[in-house]
């Protein structure tokens, strides 16, 4: 099966569990709210037992979602089967919208045209939305979803006015656990696709062929525009009502992907072989430290609260299987380095002893780099060290690849790390002495240190130019949704060299210094009116120039031009704009289910604190009406099985006025 067909088949499968998903999280809804109104004890104890049911269906769906985004190997490149698996962001799902009756309705009252006319610009839109969720893996699917993106400030600026909603619902699930978030303006919709993106351009690193050099430039540039993307997402929108967008999670993600691509820089340097050199070995061995530090930062920032009940297990423990097998591997090459490079006559003793002092941050007491080069038993004593080290690392890598099952699944990454603890264990025997007796000296730690260092990168495709589907309404600057039209009026203009007014701008172009005694006057004409036709022929485009040519060609019976005039707009809606889940009725979100309507204010009711699936949530009320929560539970234990099913707080902990996150 090829890749894009399996993508597909994994983005259906995700569709499907996030139905699933909410109809489970409906059913719970409707069950706490029951449990809350009936005083019947029969009664609670069958809501009890559905509710018990409804949370272990709950958590199985949370565990196949969980599965799906663990799914590395479809995301990996075919030929490869050397190089240790990456991971790669699953895209995030949305519903179908259908745009046609809605915009159609705004142009004809907005804009007073036949809104069925626009029905190809319509359906062009619509198409193109309906792409971007199956986007191909290549620069091609990246720049289909920066196209949208760019079209969406287009679509924002024609028909979402600042004075009323739309009634356009954009819908989008989170990525992690599959809850719906919708909004019914344009951020949640901007976002989701910068999110996808960047998702995009991690698949794309994680399926290039890392065995050449191309393949590893090209997955380092995609990690670091990922990266960037990612970091561009952050710092633009910082009130997204999903979690897989919040800044913790995002700042996680950047961590994650900066991370390959520092894995992948370490793999170019490598790639053509490793000279076995005394200096050679002990930049490699500082290099694969720096991919071993970057790995543990971003295995503790995924054990932090709230992520950790989010980021899958399988996330986790690759980091923590690579932050090992790379520490390790930097002690296996100063032990190289060590045990098989003594120092000789020709060697730079001065080169050497600097460069294995910033190697160390600290040396074993009474130990100096000079003395470990010239000295045999000290340089072997530490090179043994160096070798127990990357034995015991080597072992933990594989414990800990043990211990999860989707990891299981990656028989190259279990090949690798076993043949890497053999090369450990051979150069552990070569220089093994019966009748040396055990040492215990530890060896120090490895300074990291890189010379390419993975840095984020914003990527040009994330704005491209693109021809407005709606133009024939007009220039964006002045025929947009935030200004209030009259109906076009039609004026008749006699034959006359004098029109009475003149024109100016760009395009359209507006009357001014109109004589209040002039014909057209009479007729209707005001100051500061925008011509958008004269006769037959739009002119909403045309300039001075153009609109005065076609006012001179006038007959006999002189010729109509259509005009339009501004209308005082109304005050602006406030900036809050509505989030809810799954198209429930009189709710706008999951956490609103419980809402009492008796209960109108929320000032007088108790707010209960509860464990939240975004507890970020809380502090960005300001943004959103309500928003989504998900479970922040601790868990029993660190294995995926043992992890609680989500719970969602009652409404009435949101019903106050504290920010939303």
């Amino acid at each position: 099966m090829s890749d894009s067909l399996l993508t597909l088949k994994l983005q259906n499968q995700r569709a499907t569990l996030n139905q699933q998903i909410i109809k489970q999280m409906r059913m719970r809804a409707g069950a706490e709210n029951l449990l809350k109104a009936t005083s019947n004890n029969k009664v609670k104890e069958m809501v009890l037992l559905e509710l018990s049911y409804v949370n272990s269906n709950l958590q199985l769906l949370m565990g196949e979602l969980e599965g799906l985004n663990s799914s590395v190997e479809v995301y990996q490149n075919t030929q490869e089967t050397t190089n240790i698996p990456l991971i790669a962001l699953g895209l995030k799902e949305t519903k179908d919208i259908d745009f046609s009756t809605l915009f159609k309705d705004f142009i004809l009252e907005h804009y007073s045209e036949d809104g069925n006319s626009f029905e190809d610009e319509i359906a062009d839109l619509m198409d193109l939305r309906q792409a971007c969720r199956t986007p191909s893996r290549d620069e091609a699917g990246v720049e289909l979803l920066a196209k949208y993106s760019s079209h969406l400030p287009l679509m924002e600026n024609r028909f979402f006015s600042p004075n009323r909603q739309t009634g356009i619902f954009f819908t989008w699930y989170d990525s992690f656990t599959g809850v719906p978030v919708c909004q019914q303006n344009l951020s949640l919709e901007k976002a989701s696709i910068l999110f996808n993106m960047a998702a995009l351009y991690s698949q794309i690193g994680t399926r290039s062929n890392r065995q050449t050099i191309a393949g590893l430039e090209e997955a380092i540039s995609a990690f670091q525009k990922s990266a960037g993307i990612l970091n561009h997402l952050k710092e633009t929108f910082t009130h997204t009502p999903s979690y897989d967008m919040s800044p913790a999670m995002l700042s996680m993600l950047i961590r994650m992907t900066l991370a390959q691509a520092q894995e992948c820089l370490f793999e170019k340097t490598a790639l053509p072989g490793i000279r076995n050199q005394f200096h050679c070995l002990m930049k490699m061995a500082q290099e694969a430290a720096k991919v071993s530090e970057i790995y543990d930062l971003v295995h503790q920032s995924m054990i932090q609260t709230p992520i950790k009940d989010n980021v899958p297990f399988f996330w986790s423990t690759t980091t923590q299987v690579k932050t090992n097998h790379y520490r390790s591997m930097a002690h296996f090459f100063v032990a190289s380095a060590l045990l098989d490079h003594q120092l000789g006559l020709s060697d730079d003793e001065d080169q050497q002893e600097k460069t294995l002092s910033q190697v160390y941050d600290r040396l074993p007491e009474g130990r100096s780099p000079l003395d470990i080069l010239k000295r045999r038993d000290e340089r072997e004593r530490i090179g043994k060290a160096h070798i127990r080290r990357a034995i015991t690392g080597h072992e933990e890598a594989l414990r800990i690849y043990s211990l999860c099952h989707h990891l299981n699944k990656l028989e190259v990454l279990e090949d690798i790390l076993r043949a890497s603890l053999q090369r450990s264990l051979n150069k552990c025997s070569e220089n093994e002495d019966e009748e040396e007796f055990t040492d215990y000296t530890e060896a120090p730690d490895i300074i990291s240190k890189t010379e390419h260092k993975a840095e984020m990168e914003v990527p040009a495709t994330t704005k491209v130019k693109v021809t407005d589907f709606f133009q024939r309404l007009g220039p964006l600057s002045v025929f947009s949704a935030r200004q209030r039209w009259t109906a076009p009026r039609t004026i008749k203009l006699p034959e006359d060299r004098d029109l009475g007014f003149t024109l100016k701008g760009e395009s359209p172009v507006q009357v001014v210094s109109l004589d209040r005694l002039c014909s057209a006057a009479a007729d209707g004409l005001k100051e500061g009116d925008y011509i958008v036709a004269v006769g037959d022929i739009d002119c909403k485009w045309m300039s001075v120039s153009d609109v005065m040519r076609l006012l001179k060609d006038v007959n006999e019976e002189g010729i109509d031009i259509q005009v339009v005039s501004i209308m005082d707009s109304n005050p602006p809606m406030p900036t809050k704009s509505a989030t809810f889940c799954g198209n429930l009725p009189k709710t706008y979100s999951m956490i609103c289910l419980a809402y009492d309507d008796d209960d109108k204010n929320p000032k007088s009711r108790k707010v209960t604190k509860k464990s939240s699936f975004l507890n970020f949530a809380l502090k960005n009320r300001l943004k959103s009406a309500s928003t989504l929560s998900l479970p922040t539970a601790d868990h029993s234990g660190s294995l995926p099985w043992n992890k609680p099913c989500p719970s969602f707080p009652s409404s009435s902990s949101y019903n106050n006025d504290s920010a939303l996150y």
